[in-house]
């Protein structure tokens, strides 16, 4: 196992910037996912680390060493690539030792992880296929048992699922957790996925245009999110954004007031006599059906809520409502009866709500806004 370390990385393509200042560390037999749309500089950040791009600015650390210079092949990386990159005249067993024999191991040792990997990725059956002869989960076995079997400091995997479909990708999510579990080994996770983010990392680095937005344990992302981007970009379905007014009593609302159990009383905080506009954030998940909420609790209110859609799920069922001029996203269990075209009243607790600054996106209990000068 080794740390891994990124202090001050910028890289360019000419004179184009995509990736600013990334700073990260990843401490020993650490799972982190990186996540964030296509294009903002995740699979790239993943081949710095790997030797396969050069650096612009800025040191990759690899258990404390500075590997700048070193070729990807004395790294000591192992990386899982999104199309698998299997030698398709080889048989399983000749792709996974593969690096092994490159780096003249005795046969002996070869033999014994060749063993070990293949039990732990059930393909002790498909030792002599070829990749063709294969379905995508198992190839996918195969590219990981390839970087396993190399006793690598670090692994780097770059959206290896994403060729998959719906039901493998979630097995294969259980598999790549559970070998990571019995390996120990310091994973970099590369996805577009915000759910596979959220149910595999210790720790998720969420991405916007090569800038690092905010990094945290999965429900410190979910439960804090630093702007607005990281509120809509992780949870499914994403948090809703409502235009109001910041009072130190109450939000205002399409009209409504909503009160506060605590009048709003912060040095760094400077509310406006006819209310600061902001973003109020809502996750569909929080709200409740006023018909099932708990009596005599503190529990904020939105009334007269129009049902447009009703997306029935199994256990729960997801509404889109309109609340004045504003469509929201809620999600209720099954006690609920309203029909589509009722008007029904929502409960949340004010404390799970997030107050965003309009102009910069930032969530303002995390990032207050700046008073000014006297």
């Amino acid at each position: 196992m080794a740390s891994l370390k990124l202090k001050n990385i910028h890289k360019r393509f000419g004179s184009v910037e995509v990736l600013h200042d990334i700073n990260l560390e990843i401490k020993e037999g650490e799972f982190v996912v990186l996540v964030g749309p296509s294009g903002c500089g995740k699979s790239t950040t993943l081949r710095l680390i790997a030797g396969l791009e050069d650096i612009t600015e800025g040191e990759v650390i690899i258990n404390h060493n500075v590997v700048n210079l070193l070729e990807p092949q004395h790294r000591n990386i192992a990386m899982v690539f999104q199309n698998y990159a299997l030698y398709p005249h080889k048989n399983v067993r000749e792709n996974i030792i593969f690096g092994l024999k490159m780096a003249k191991v005795s046969r002996d040792i070869m033999d014994a992880r060749l063993e070990k990997v293949a039990k732990m990725l059930e393909l002790q059956d498909f030792l002599d296929r070829k990749p063709a002869q294969l379905s995508g989960g198992q190839r996918q076995r195969v590219a990981m048992g390839r970087a396993i079997v190399r006793d690598a400091d670090v692994f780097l995997f770059d959206e290896p699922l994403s060729n998959l479909d719906a039901k493998l990708r979630h097995q294969m999510r259980s598999e790549i957790k559970r070998i990571h579990r019995a390996v120990q080994t310091t994973t970099l996770y590369v996805t577009h996925d915000q759910v596979e983010a959220m149910t595999m990392g210790d720790r998720i680095v969420v991405m916007k245009e090569g800038v690092i937005e905010q990094q945290g344990t999965p429900m410190e992302i979910y439960l804090k999110p630093s702007n607005t981007f990281v509120a809509t970009f992780i949870g499914s379905p994403s948090m809703n954004l409502m235009d109001a007014k910041l009072f130190p009593e109450h939000v205002e609302i399409e009209g409504q007031r909503i009160h506060f159990k605590e009048k709003i009383q912060r040095p760094d905080f400077l509310l406006p006599k006819e209310g600061l506009p902001i973003k109020l954030g809502i996750r569909p998940d929080f709200f409740l059906d006023e018909n099932f909420a708990s009596r005599g609790g503190s529990l904020a209110k939105i009334n007269y809520a129009k049902i447009d859609l009703i997306e029935p799920l199994g256990f729960d069922k997801e509404l889109d409502v309109q609340v004045g001029t504003q469509s929201l996203k809620v999600r209720l269990d099954l006690r609920t009866t309203a029909k589509e075209g009722d008007t029904i009243n929502l409960c949340f607790d004010m404390e799970r709500a997030h107050f965003f600054d309009i102009k910069t996106d930032k969530n303002l209990f995390i990032h207050p806004p700046i008073r000014p000068q006297a």
